[in-house]
Parts: structure tokens; C-alpha cells; sequence
């Protein structure tokens, strides 16, 4: 990703949460997202990874940014050197089946095992089962954890996959 890309990766994610995440997310939250504060977010934390967070975009035949993954070092507890953390997979949401989300997925998987992270990490909410189901058709695989956060005044339980990266090379 480069910075230019900022603003199309922000419209993106905005648009998959407003898609994804109706019935989950209460309704304020999703409906006082907006793109310019995403990006705005989204610069920040671009300009002060350091490169520790990689952000990959897939593009069309275009050269328009249709999806975005964000992967880095796992943030839990027991981090340590070989456990990265996919931290973000959104798919422009009327490409969602289309096979973007898997060669980004595919792609998080390559990045990670060339910085040499043994395992990658990731947190789907509980009821998300769409997103579930693709990450388990990939390979990744809950392993127990389970953490609450709080989104516009209603706590969402996600729960954590696992999936071993020397399985996709």
C-alpha cells in the first residue's frame, strides 16, 4: 500500500463494516463512520508503523484499490517474535466471492512467513459467520481465546484464530 492508497483502503473499510456488520454493531456506531476520519486514522498509523505493520492492496484491471490486509507482530499478551497477527481483511463488499479476499489472504500468509512469523493470529467477531467461515476454508482454526470489546455501547465477543503459516507455503 502506498500512501495515495489511503483513502480508497478508507472507503473500503468503512463500506465493510456498514456491510458486514449490520445486526452486530449497534446501528449508530456503523452509521457514524465515515471515511474521512477513518483515513485520517489510517495516515497516522501509516506514518508511525515503522514498518512493523504491512498493509497489502489488491487492485483491479484499473489499477483501483478493491481490498486491503493489514498484518504485524500479535499485540496479545504472549507475544513473542514468531507470532504476527492479521489485523484487518476488507473486501470491497459487491467483490465479496469473487476470490479477492482469498488472494489477499493468500498473500498476508507469504508476507508472513518471509518475516518469519510461525503462526499468524486473528479476531473474527463470534457472530460473524461469514467471515468464519472463510478464514476456516483457509486453513485457520479457533483456538479457545475468546476477548469483549465495546462498540457504541454494546460489548461484541470475538474469538481468535489460529493458523500455522509453514502451512501455506
Amino acid at each position: 500500500m502506498k500512501e495515495a492508497d489511503i483513502a480508497a483502503v478508507s472507503a473500503i473499510r468503512v463500506a465493510g463494516w456498514q456491510a458486514a456488520y449490520t445486526g452486530m454493531v449497534p446501528q449508530p456506531y456503523l452509521d457514524g463512520m465515515r471515511v474521512e476520519k477513518d483515513a485520517e486514522r489510517c495516515r497516522r498509523r501509516f506514518a508511525l508503523s515503522g514498518g512493523q505493520v504491512m498493509d497489502l492492496v489488491a487492485v483491479d484491471d484499473h489499477s483501483e484499490v478493491v481490498g486491503w490486509a493489514c498484518h504485524g507482530p500479535y499485540r496479545g499478551a504472549e507475544a513473542d517474535h514468531a507470532l504476527g497477527e492479521l489485523y484487518a481483511l476488507y473486501v470491497q463488499p459487491s467483490l465479496i466471492g469473487t476470490g479477492v479476499g482469498r488472494t489477499l489472504l493468500n498473500a498476508v500468509n507469504t508476507h508472513a512467513a518471509a518475516r518469519g512469523f510461525d503462526t499468524l493470529l486473528l479476531w473474527v467477531f463470534r457472530d460473524n459467520f461469514r467471515a468464519r467461515r472463510f478464514y476456516e476454508l483457509a486453513g485457520y482454526s479457533t483456538d479457545g481465546a475468546v476477548q469483549v470489546d465495546e462498540y457504541g455501547g454494546a460489548l461484541l465477543s470475538e474469538v481468535r484464530y489460529r493458523f500455522t503459516v509453514s502451512d501455506a507455503i
